[in-house]
């Protein structure tokens, strides 16, 4: 989710579910460390609960990153070893690190040493023929050795040449059945399930045979998606029932950005798919695509976008 879940979408996507955990796009440690902490760390206390997802594969760096994840106040840490892009594996990490189980134990060993918080790792099934249920179960061993008992599988295996990131989306086959026996074999880990799930209901055979599911591209092309999670996850009565209703609950929030100095179309860009489906989609699209990213865009400017029959 890189470039997509930011703070501004996470505000967005609470308005719209309030239980369930949200994730902050992948950050690099080099980013953390070098580059605007700030700009990285900042969330609106709204956003919780909430998880740091970080990107890195050196112990001491990814220690320091967890010590600023602890101080600006995250609920959790988690470490990607799923993404599959070039730049990711050119930096060995992502993916890359479901061939180095040792590295990414020492790494959540050294996580969990500088803070308090818990330390979860998100993996794909396999990556290039390192894909059996032997690697697997070996490397996530490995790694609840070190005392990590979350685990987030991305049901796909991972081709780190040959298939760009967008590919490894959709082209290697879903192995649900393969996350399913991961927690048959290790009952006492939790093995929450990702990919190719389109909405809370189609989410709800998963549980049957793991302890949670993760939504991603679909929370972010249909965020509609997320009205019916609270109550079938949580069984309480839904935040939102309308996209009005969303677009209501985003005023007071977009207001104050405004005037802080963000943009409009830095926050309205999240929210394009908003009337998918329904009459003057694409109207609401083309509006704010049009007339979000002027000086003088405002609240309004996105009431102007909405389709009359809201």
């Amino acid at each position: 989710m890189m470039d997509w879940s930011d703070r501004h979408c996470r505000y967005f996507w609470r308005q719209i579910t309030r239980h369930a955990v949200l994730y902050t796009e992948m950050i690099t440690t080099g980013a953390l460390l070098h580059g605007d902490p700030a700009r990285f760390l900042r969330f609106h206390p709204q956003e919780h609960p909430l998880a740091l997802q970080l990107g890195g594969s050196e112990p001491d760096a990814l220690a320091r990153c967890a010590e600023l994840a602890q101080q600006a106040g995250f609920d959790e840490i988690n470490l990607n070893c799923g993404c599959p892009s070039g730049r990711v594996s050119a930096g060995c990490f992502g993916a890359s690190l479901m061939g180095k189980p040792e590295l990414v134990a020492e790494c959540v060993a050294a996580m969990k040493a500088a803070s308090d918080l818990p330390v979860t790792v998100k993996h794909r099934t396999g990556i290039d023929d390192s894909d059996s249920w032997e690697h697997m179960l070996g490397f996530v061993e490995t790694v609840a050795a070190a005392g990590c008992t979350t685990f987030i599988v991305h049901a796909r295996k991972a081709w780190l040449t040959g298939l760009s990131p967008k590919q490894n989306r959709d082209i290697p086959p879903l192995q649900y059945e393969r996350v399913y026996r991961l927690k048959q074999t290790l009952p006492e880990l939790e093995i929450i399930i990702n990919g190719g799930i389109e909405s809370a209901a189609a989410g709800e055979t998963h549980l049957q045979h793991v302890d949670g599911v993760m939504l991603g591209r679909a929370a972010y092309n249909e965020p509609m998606t997320l009205v019916d999670v609270d109550t079938v996850y949580y069984g309480t009565a839904a935040l939102a029932k309308t996209p009005r209703d969303i677009v209501n609950a985003m005023q007071g929030y977009i207001e104050e950005q405004l005037a802080a100095g963000a943009k409009l179309h830095q926050i309205t860009r999240h929210m394009l798919g908003l009337y998918n489906g329904q009459p003057g989609a694409r109207a609401f699209r083309r509006h704010l695509s049009l007339h979000a990213n002027k000086p003088e865009a405002s609240f309004d400017t996105l009431l102007a976008a909405l389709p009359n029959a809201v």
